[in-house]
């Protein structure tokens, strides 16, 4: 039986790292050397914490060996199987955000409820009963329920377990409350309230539907001024930059002439125009890096929302939501939205911003 070598490694850059090094077949038959980062010294104080986390790995790569035969692991050993092969930096299959949730259910929920459990001994009726009793939202329980089908799926690939006891857990995703979107008066209001800044990123994430991620990412370069439209092909989460998270978010967005106006007004306004530059660049690091979204929203679009007399609770998805709202109650697409565009820049034209006034 392999048991691989655990060793501690220094870089140039950033905190020393425990690697794991082992010897498999590779496609040809020859034996190939491997090495996978366990994680840094900091996360790992100690050789003995470093191999605890290499469980998985030596029954992966011991599969064949009779000795392995009726053993198990824990869903703790599982799921640090599965951040060593799939919520590495290396793998690109999985955007930066999702690693970033999968690891925070992890963490916070599986792994202290569930972590000593050996793999067969998980049922799915005791699983579906822990969700029902949680104090958490129909839509978290489903994703961490979703995040432990996820993780058994992983064991079944990797040939550590062979079936799924979550495919059985029921739990529904169904919210408790309607979630909050702006009526078109409100947009107005809140237009009207906001400072330059502040008020563009709005207008131009309740006039395009996109994601805070995408909005963010926007460069100038991205902006087809003369063909009046807008190219989102990145996103960034916690400054890490990524792909969409969808397809169809690469498409081409049409841009209002208004929308168009008021975006060149804010090239005129900031010192960041280049090409390369983010259309909403933080001065912090001299434009290097955009701002964080939840900072403007925090510290300057929730205060002034009580003070235009919107009550509800915003973020940026609330303004995505309120985009395909209006979509939606007018049964058009892209055009009725510029119309609404309009409206919000000339009060003249606040019947297009209403559907019954339009039938």
């Amino acid at each position: 039986m392999q048991e691989g070598s655990v060793i501690r490694e220094h870089r140039k850059l950033g905190p020393d790292v425990w690697s794991y090094r082992w010897w498999e077949s590779g496609p040809n038959g020859n034996r190939v050397h491997r090495r996978i980062v366990l994680g840094t010294a900091e996360q790992l104080r100690d050789l003995s914490s470093a191999r605890q986390t290499t469980t998985g790995l030596m029954r992966e790569i011991n599969a064949t060996d009779i000795r392995m035969a009726g053993t198990s692991i824990t869903v703790a050993q599982l799921a640090d199987h599965f951040q060593q092969r799939e919520l590495g930096c290396s793998n690109g299959r999985i955007s930066y955000s999702t690693k970033k949730a999968y690891q925070g259910y992890l963490g916070k929920w599986i792994v202290p409820r569930w972590g000593d459990y050996i793999l067969p001994n998980i049922k799915a009726v005791e699983v579906e009963l822990w969700l029902k009793h949680l104090q958490r939202a129909p839509g978290t329980c489903c994703k961490i329920r979703n995040v432990m089908s996820v993780l058994f799926n992983h064991a079944r690939r990797y040939d550590l377990y062979d079936r799924n006891p979550i495919q059985w857990v029921r739990q529904s995703a169904k919210r408790r409350t309607v979630p909050d979107v702006l009526t078109c008066n409100e947009v107005r209001q809140l237009l009207a309230a906001l400072e330059p800044r502040e008020r563009i990123m709005f207008l131009l994430d309740v006039a395009t539907g996109l994601r805070q991620s995408e909005l963010f990412a926007l460069k100038w370069k991205d902006v087809d001024f003369k063909n009046k439209q807008l190219w989102v092909i990145r996103s960034i989460v916690q400054q890490v930059v990524g792909k969409c998270k969808t397809e169809a978010s690469q498409k081409p967005v049409p841009l209002h002439d208004h929308l168009i106006r008021d975006l060149r007004n804010w090239r005129r306004r900031t010192p960041y125009r280049a090409p390369e530059s983010w259309v909403f660049a933080s001065p912090q690091n001299r434009g290097k890096n955009p701002y964080w979204g939840q900072q403007p929203l925090r510290h300057h679009i929730r205060p002034v929302a009580p003070r235009t007399g919107i009550t509800k609770r915003i973020g940026w998805h609330t303004f995505r939501r309120t985009y395909s709202t209006l979509l939606r109650a007018t049964g058009a697409e892209f055009k009725v939205m510029q119309r609404a565009h309009a409206a919000f820049n000339n009060p003249r034209h606040s019947g297009y911003l209403h559907p019954s006034r339009n039938q």
